[in-house]
């Protein structure tokens, strides 16, 4: 998509996210859920 205001060209363009790095996000994201409930089980026991 390109933009023209005040003869200043903006070109925006979408990011392409690959399959590997889109499984390594979602991994992360799920160990991070994971070593939170841990923390807050553990904190609520003491």
């Amino acid at each position: 998509m390109t933009l023209n205001i005040f003869s200043l060209t903006i070109t925006i363009t979408k990011r392409e996210i690959s399959l590997e790095k889109a499984l390594h996000n979602e991994s992360a994201k799920k160990i991070f859920e994971e070593n939170r409930r841990k923390i807050e089980s553990y904190i609520r026991k003491y």
